[in-house]
């Protein structure tokens, strides 16, 4: 591969405050940030090195640079404790008990993660991409111990320097309380100096934690007074042993937990890598990548729920956007972490979208499970994971990011394939029986719609009067607007309505597929204020939620109100004469109401054949247009949930799942 031509290579366009010396450049970094990892990039395409100085122990070279050829694909590559305790922890015993919990025999698997928002790891794979040498330089230590502490948002990076940045940061950085990492300073620093005599251009690429003092440790060996050092510095350092480690071994990370891997968001990092690819602007990545991810979502969800979800509207994504940002300003960031996305979700649009959220952010589109692979697989979780050999080991990450705090957040998962194909057989057909809080739900909008019905029965029997000495239920404007050249003006007179409507037919989906609403049956009411209920609907054993609970979707339901007894009138042959599923229902409204009027809701207005299959009855039908309600609650009553026996109501909600 040639060597492009880099633009700004002079000396002159590197800032003094990042130079350790004339030959040496200080990239000082936030470990786990994309932000960081993109401008690292561009620093060693910008800029003229002939070598990079890699703040990892010479015995990960070789595993770290074939993981990273290997790159989207992610990887892990781990160092095994070889002593339970070292001498210089025995020297120190009160630092170990504080940092290590006292346990000896427990110490840490040092790992680094092969992740493309990894700095360091990108800066790697472009000194690669350029052949640059690269030079580790980090010293052997058994066990390692980290040093890190809360950053600002690197977000802060798209509008400040990357100097001003570091410098805003210099005066918070404490100087590291174990001697070991203090020991690490010094041999970076003694490394570093050995390069300046084979290399002109050195860029190391570290924490910015240990910026300041991989600089002062090198001036005390230039024997240079240091601007930046902190008073109380040691003398002139010598070069610390090393210890003797374990050869380090590579492994995928299974795609399910690669949020333990990343320092970005796996559907956040898939995007850096995807506008890598396809030679995209990535200055944006990490704003639009969340809208990206709500779209994402919102996409799986549709596919789940259909029309039983809520409708996720644009309107409803912006104030999804606002709230996201307003929790993010609330807990001092600038950009979101990944509870306050799927908890803004959670509020906005329910359980249900918020868990397709955290299901999408967790999911790495460059993710390769392949079984057959020649690498093994870990699993990953908190601070730990299992080995290929099923042994647990405790982990320590060697480029430490900010410090993480993990958020339990309750959100009902979803049921697995094996999981619904045993409720399926195991369901009890003859112990069918309804979810009572979604009984109460429907009869209360049986009730509304009543309601409707009565009031648009009332508007038809309104007429109209000249006004005298009361404007009786209102002005009628369009009355008094016809007859403006009389001057008068004209009241509305609307009479009491006279009895009950017993009788509500809701008609969802018309024209109804009989493939599609195989289920249909009559519900007899268990008390005085439920409705005898009969409907079609899809077969519930196809869509099992949880032990004896099946789930279904109304298609058309009647509701005798108040309760009858009737013939099941989808055997009933007095009713055969209808022909299709809502004609069924219509005609036995028709025969089982007492009142003349059906309430019939329904997108379109019921046509000729209804009319005329009522009038044959003596019945009139009344249209309740379902553009008049929530189009969200609508389809949350079509939702229903059957269980196979009353006992299984005591559990079934930890398993009923809405879409809202």
């Amino acid at each position: 591969m040639t060597k492009m031509p880099v633009q700004n290579s002079s000396a002159d366009s590197i800032p003094p405050l990042l130079r350790v010396s004339p030959r040496i450049v200080f990239l000082p970094v936030v470990n786990g940030s994309g932000q960081f990892a993109m401008t690292t990039r561009r620093w060693l395409l910008e800029h003229s090195f002939d070598c990079l100085a890699v703040p990892l122990p010479p015995s990960f070279r070789e595993d770290v640079e074939t993981a990273v050829l290997e790159l989207p694909q992610p990887s892990i590559v781990i160092q095994r404790p070889r002593f339970g305790i070292t001498p210089w922890e025995e020297d120190d015993s009160d630092w170990q008990s504080e940092s290590s919990g006292g346990d000896a025999e427990t110490s840490p698997t040092s790992y680094v993660p092969i992740d493309p928002c990894q700095s360091v790891i990108m800066a790697i794979r472009a000194a690669m991409g350029e052949h640059i040498d690269r030079q580790y330089i980090d010293l052997e230590t058994d066990p390692y111990v980290p040093y890190a502490t809360v950053m600002p948002d690197p977000f802060a990076l798209r509008q400040v320097a990357i100097e001003r940045f570091a410098a805003a940061i210099l005066p918070g950085i404490t100087r590291p309380a174990d001697p070991r990492t203090m020991d690490r300073m010094i041999h970076m620093a003694i490394q570093l100096r050995e390069l300046e005599s084979r290399y002109k251009n050195i860029l190391i690429v570290d924490n910015v934690l240990h910026w300041p003092w991989i600089r002062e440790r090198y001036n005390e060996l230039a024997g240079l007074s240091n601007p930046i050092a902190v008073p109380g510095s040691a003398s002139k350092p010598s070069n610390p042993v090393e210890d003797i480690v374990t050869p380090t071994e590579r492994y995928r990370v299974d795609s399910r937990n690669l949020m333990f891997l990343f320092g970005e968001l796996p559907f956040i990092t898939a995007l850096y890598e995807r506008a890598r690819a396809e030679l995209q602007d990535d200055d944006d990545v990490l704003i639009d990548g969340v809208k990206e991810l709500l779209l994402a979502a919102r996409d799986s969800y549709v596919d789940e729920f259909g029309d039983r979800g809520r409708r996720v509207t644009p309107l409803l994504l912006s104030k999804c956007l606002q709230y996201i940002r307003n929790l993010s300003l609330m807990h001092r960031r600038m950009t979101p972490d990944m509870i306050t996305i799927v908890t803004a979700a959670q509020q906005i649009f329910g359980d249900q979208f918020a868990l397709h959220v955290a299901e999408n952010a967790n999911h790495y589109a460059f993710a390769d499970d392949d079984p057959e692979a020649s690498v093994a697989s870990v699993t990953l979780g908190i601070d730990q994971a299992r080995l290929p050999d099923g042994e647990i080991v405790s982990l320590v990450n060697r480029l430490p990011g900010p410090p993480m705090t993990w958020t339990t957040l309750k959100l009902k998962k979803r049921p697995s394939e094996d999981d619904r194909r045993r409720w399926q057989h195991s369901f009890n057909p003859y112990g069918q029986c309804s979810y009572p809080p979604e009984d109460e739900q429907v009869e209360n909008f049986r009730s509304r719609v009543f309601e409707r019905a009565q009031a648009i029965l009332g508007n038809d029997l309104a007429k109209t009067e000249k006004f005298t000495s009361s404007v009786k239920d209102g002005i009628d404007i369009r009355d008094t607007l016809r007859h403006w050249y009389e001057k008068q003006i004209y009241v509305k007179v609307i009479p009491p309505s006279r009895g009950t409507l017993d009788a509500c037919v809701m008609i969802f989906d018309s024209p109804a597929d009989p493939r599609k609403y195989n289920w249909r049956t009559t519900w007899f009411a268990e008390h005085k204020d439920e409705s005898t209920l009969a409907f079609y609907a899809t077969d519930f054993q196809d869509e099992m939620i949880g032990p004896n609970i099946g789930m279904a979707t109304y298609g058309g339901a009647l509701f005798l109100y108040p309760p009858v007894a009737i013939r099941d009138i989808w055997t009933d042959k007095n009713l055969d004469y209808a022909e299709t599923l809502e004609e069924r229902l219509i005609a036995a409204a028709c025969r089982y109401s007492r009142s003349r009027q059906i309430a019939v809701l329904s997108a379109l207005p019921p046509g000729g054949g209804w009319h005329r299959m009522a009038r044959r009855s003596k019945k009139q039908l009344i249209h309740v247009p379902m553009s008049g309600f929530s189009q969200e609650h609508v389809h949350q009553m079509r939702t229903v949930h059957v269980l196979g026996g009353r006992h299984v109501r005591s559990y079934a909600a930890d398993f009923i799942r809405k879409g809202f």
